[in-house]
C-alpha cells in the first residue's frame, strides 16, 4: 500500500508563528518512521508517542516505511505541539482518515501514550500565524479553547483525545467549539496610593514616571516604602488596548504563564524578579529554544528590580539595549529570536550595605557607600530618568491622608492623552518614547528655558542622552500641569529629579 497525505501545524520562532506543512508518505521498504525537516530532540521522540497514541486509540498503525517531512525544511522545529498533526497525517496517508476536513485546518497538541491530548505552550501566537496564512479552522486541546477563542476569524475546536479528533475528521462526531472571544477581564484591584504615609517627593516622582513612561530609581533605608510605592505604579498606568493585551498574552503563552480561564488582561503587568536571577531569566534565552524572560513578561508594564546593587553588574548592564530599543534579540545558531520588551524600569536601592534604618546609626564609611551604589553603572543610570531619595517615616498618622490612586490616575491619564495628541502622527504614546532629535527639532524651546540644560552640558555634568531625558521629563511635568510647553521651572525640576539621589 502506498499513500500520501498532508496536515498542518505551526512552528514558533520567538513570538512569531510559521505554518508548517507535514507530509506523510507510506511506501514499501523496511518498516519504520523517518522524520525529516530539522526536528529537535523532543520532536524526534514524537515518533514513539504518536505510534503508541494511535494504537491505544483503537487504530491500526501502518507496518510499512513512513516518511514524515516538515516544511519549510530549513526551519528548526521544536517542541511537542506537532504530535497531533503527525498522527492524523499518518492515518490519512494510510487512508484510515478522510482528508476533506484537514484542508485549511491547523492541528496543535501533544499526545500522551494512551491518546490523551495535552496542552502546549504558544497556542495563541500559533493560531494568529495560522489565520494570517489563510487557515480557517483549528483543533487544539480542550484546555486551550479560551486562548484559541481570542483569535477572530478562525473557527477553533477543542478535543480531549486523539480518537475524538479522528472521529471528527471522519465526520462521525462534533468537537467542542470555542465560545465567543472573551473580553478582557476587568482590572484586578490594585494597592491604593493613599496607603503610603508621607514621602511626598517620591509620590510626585511616581506620578511623573507613570505620566511619561519614565524610568525611576528610589534610594532609601529599609522600611521607607520603596517597594510599597513601586507596587502602586501599575494602578496609575492606562489600561492596555486589545492589540497590546493580545501581544502580552502571546508572550505569556510562549512562556507558559498564561491563565487558562482568563487569558486576556488589560492591566499593565508588574514583574519583580529576585536579585539572584540570571541573565537568561531576566532577558530570555536558556538552552535549546530561547524563551522570553522577565523584561518581555513586563512588556507595556513595569519591571521592578529591588535591591538593585545586589544584582550582577553584567546582568544589569544587559538591560541597556532593551531600554533603548524596546525589544530583546537572542542569537542562536539557527537565527535570532526577537521578543518585545517595551517596559518601564523601576529600581530600588538602600543607600549603603549596612541597611541602617536611620542614617545616624550607619557605620559605613563614605567610600564604602560610594562603592556600594557604584555597582550601578553610569550608562545604566544615564537611562534612568527620575531619581528620588526617600527619608525615614517620622509619624504613622497625619492629619491629611495622601491622594488616592483614582485621583492621581486622572491626572496621569490626562497627561498621557496630551502626549498622544502631540505625537499622534509619529505613533509615539508617551514622552519617554520620543527620540531627543524629534523633541528638539519639532518643538524647540526658547533659549532662556533651555539655559539650565545647556549649563549642565557645558560643565560636563550631564551627557547628551541625559539632557534629552531631562527634556522629556520637562514635557511630562508640563503635561501634568496642562501647559502647552515646558517653562524654565519645568526644566529645572526635571534636572532636580535626575540629580536627587542622596538621602
Amino acid at each position: 500500500m502506498r499513500g500520501l497525505a498532508r496536515a498542518w501545524s505551526v512552528a514558533l520562532h520567538g513570538v512569531d508563528g510559521v505554518p508548517v506543512e507535514i507530509e506523510a508518505a507510506i511506501g514499501n521498504g523496511i518498516p519504520g518512521v523517518h522524520l525529516v525537516g530539522l526536528p529537535d530532540a523532543a520532536l524526534n521522540e514524537a515518533k514513539d508517542r504518536v505510534r503508541s497514541a494511535v494504537v491505544h486509540s483503537g487504530r491500526t498503525w501502518p507496518n510499512q516505511r513512513i516518511v514524515l517531512a516538515l516544511s519549510p525544511a530549513t526551519l528548526r522545529k521544536s517542541g511537542s505541539r506537532f504530535d497531533l498533526a503527525l498522527a492524523v497525517g499518518v492515518l490519512a496517508a494510510a487512508r484510515s482518515v478522510p482528508t476533506g476536513r484537514l484542508d485549511g485546518t491547523v492541528l496543535l497538541g501533544e499526545l500522551a501514550l494512551d491518546g490523551r491530548l495535552r496542552p502546549v505552550r504558544g497556542v495563541l501566537p500559533c493560531l494568529l500565524a495560522a489565520r494570517a496564512a489563510g487557515m480557517t479552522r483549528a483543533v487544539v486541546p480542550r484546555e486551550a479553547l479560551a486562548e484559541a477563542a481570542l483569535v477572530d476569524d478562525l473557527t477553533s475546536f477543542g478535543a480531549d483525545t486523539l480518537g475524538e479528533v479522528l472521529d471528527w475528521a471522519a465526520g462521525n462526531r462534533t468537537l467542542t467549539p470555542a465560545a465567543a472571544a472573551p473580553t478582557a477581564d476587568a482590572p484586578a484591584a490594585v494597592p491604593d496610593l493613599a496607603d503610603v504615609i508621607g514621602q511626598d517627593e517620591a509620590r510626585t516622582a511616581l506620578e511623573v514616571a507613570a505620566a511619561g513612561g519614565h524610568n525611576l530609581m528610589m534610594i532609601g533605608s529599609p522600611g521607607t516604602g520603596k517597594t510599597m510605592l513601586a507596587q502602586r505604579i501599575v494602578g496609575l498606568l492606562p489600561e492596555l488596548g486589545r492589540t497590546e493585551a493580545l501581544q502580552l498574552a502571546a508572550i505569556r503563552s510562549v512562556a507558559g504563564r498564561l491563565a487558562v480561564d482568563t487569558p486576556l488582561s488589560t492591566l499593565a503587568p508588574f514583574v519583580a524578579p529576585h536579585h539572584s536571577s540570571s541573565g537568561p531569566a531576566l532577558l530570555g534565552g536558556g538552552s535549546g529554544v530561547a524563551r522570553p524572560g522577565a523584561v518581555s513578561l513586563a512588556h507595556r508594564g513595569v519591571l521592578f528590580l529591588d535591591e538593585a546593587p545586589h544584582w550582577s553588574a553584567s546582568v544589569l548592564d544587559s538591560l541597556r539595549t532593551p531600554l533603548e530599543e524596546g525589544e530583546v534579540r537572542i542569537a542562536r545558531a539557527d537565527g535570532t529570536v526577537h521578543y518585545p520588551a517595551r517596559f518601564q524600569l523601576v529600581l530600588a536601592a538602600n543607600p549603603c550595605p549596612c541597611t541602617a534604618i536611620i542614617d545616624r546609626y550607619c557605620e559605613c564609611r563614605s567610600d564604602v557607600r560610594r562603592r556600594y551604589l557604584a555597582r550601578l553603572s553610569g550608562p545604566l543610570l544615564d537611562r534612568v530618568d527620575l531619581r528620588v531619595a526617600m527619608d525615614p517615616v517620622t509619624a504613622l498618622s497625619s492629619g491629611t491622608p495622601g491622594e488616592s490612586t483614582a485621583v492621581v490616575r486622572e491626572r496621569v491619564l490626562a497627561a498621557r492623552a496630551a502626549a498622544v495628541a502631540r505625537w499622534a502622527d509619529q505613533g509615539w504614546r508617551c514622552n519617554a518614547e520620543v527620540p531627543g532629535t524629534e523633541l528638539r527639532s519639532r518643538f524647540p524651546l526658547p533659549p532662556e528655558v533651555m539655559r539650565p540644560l545647556n549649563k549642565r552640558l557645558e560643565a560636563h555634568e550631564l551627557s547628551a542622552r541625559g539632557a534629552d531625558r531631562a527634556l522629556r521629563i520637562a514635557w511630562t511635568l508640563s503635561d501634568l500641569r496642562g501647559a502647552t510647553q515646558p517653562d524654565r521651572n519645568a526644566v529645572e525640576n526635571a534636572l532636580y529629579f535626575r540629580e536627587r539621589s542622596e538621602p
